[in-house]
This record gives C-alpha cells, structure tokens and sequence, in this order.
C-alpha cells in the first residue's frame, strides 16, 4: 500500500514530533514538516502531499494565511486545523478559505488518525468542542443573513442536511438507500445550485441557512 503524505505544520518542535510519532507509528503515513506557515506555503509548492495538518497561532505567516495562500495554486489538497483554540473565529475564517477540518491538539492518537482518515475520503471534520462553538455562531449570523437561498428540492435538502451533519456519501447512501453514484450527482447539483466549491462549504452552508 502506498503511503500517503501528510505535511505537519507546527512551530513547537516537541509538538510537532510527538504527532509525527502517532502519525507515522503504523506505517500508512510519511510526514513531512513545516515550522511556520511560510514553510508550508512553499512545501506545498514544491512537494506533492495529500493532506496538511496546519496549526493555527505560528510566527512569519499563520495557519489561516498559508490556507489562503495555499488554495491559490492547490484546490485539491486536504487541510485540517490542528491547534490547542477552540475559537470559533479562526474556525469559521479557516473553513471559509478553504480548510476541511478543524480539530483540536487534545485528540488522542485514536482519534487524530480517525480525523485524517476521513479527511482523506473527502469528508469534513468539525471537533465536537469547535462544533458547539461554531454552529450557534452560524445559525446567529443565519437570523440576520437575508441571503435568498435557491430552491432545492426536499431530496436535495435531506442530503445537505447530511452533509453538514458531517456524513460520508457512504453513510448518506445507506440511510437514504440511494447507489454512491446518485448520492455524488446530487451533491455535485448542490454545489452548483449554492455556488459552494466542496464539502466544507456546503456543510456550512447547510448549517448557516438551516436548511
């Protein structure tokens, strides 16, 4: 099995090679490291990984400025926010930019290769702790957005649901017994019609419009 590439970007250098130790303890991840986010901006450049996992609070450039930066030239690349806040700000302004996952540094080694593991798939990652900062801040917002959501159909509106509920195509297609494939041209659908780039953003969006 190929090994996929994880960049780890964290500027505490005892942080960083603890969660290279879990990371890398069963062999199905090769890591490569950034100490800022300048670095990871230009790694990114120049290597081809399929996740980054990306603290927040680093010196020279950020974690929220180096997505930014990143989505310029990779759209592609799985980003996952790893730090010790909470704060639904830097959450709220990472997934806008294009990250798809915010989770927490306190996660157990169980728990942050779960959340790699998804990312990977494509789905979106919100910690339980982030979450119940993040969703009241969006329905809040939602109270005072007069945004005209386009109409969706109620099939289309159960599987947006499900997807801000954080589900996989897999888990939609089971509960809804629908083939993968119908599930995926659907949401295909959903990004046109909302005018969303990807899974974060519509899951967003699902919650912020309460749909």
């Amino acid at each position: 099995m190929t090994q996929k590439r994880i960049l780890l970007v964290e500027d505490q250098l005892i942080v960083r090679q603890g969660l290279k130790m879990m990371i890398e303890y069963d062999g199905l991840y090769k890591t490569l490291e950034a100490s800022n986010g300048l670095e990871a901006v230009q790694l990114s450049l120049t290597h081809s990984v399929d996740l980054i996992l990306m603290d927040v609070r680093m010196p020279l450039m950020n974690g929220i400025e180096a997505v930014k930066e990143i989505r310029h030239s990779n759209k592609k690349v799985k980003i996952v926010m790893l730090t010790t806040f909470a704060d639904e700000e830097y959450a709220l302004e990472s997934l806008k930019l294009g990250a798809n996952g915010y989770v927490l540094k306190d996660a157990d080694r169980e728990g942050l290769l779960l959340s790699i593991e998804k990312a990977l798939k494509g789905e979106f990652i919100l910690d339980g702790q982030v979450a119940a900062k993040v969703i009241p801040t969006l329905l809040e917002r939602k109270q005072s957005s007069r945004t005209v959501v386009p109409f969706l159909n109620e099939r289309e509106k159960e599987i947006a649901r499900m997807v801000g509920e954080g589900l996989s195509n897999a888990e939609i297609s089971e509960a809804l017994f629908l083939t993968i494939g119908t599930v995926k041209n659907y949401i295909s659908q959903l990004f046109t019609k909302l005018d969303v780039r990807d899974r974060t953003q519509l899951a967003i969006y699902a919650i912020k419009h309460d749909i």
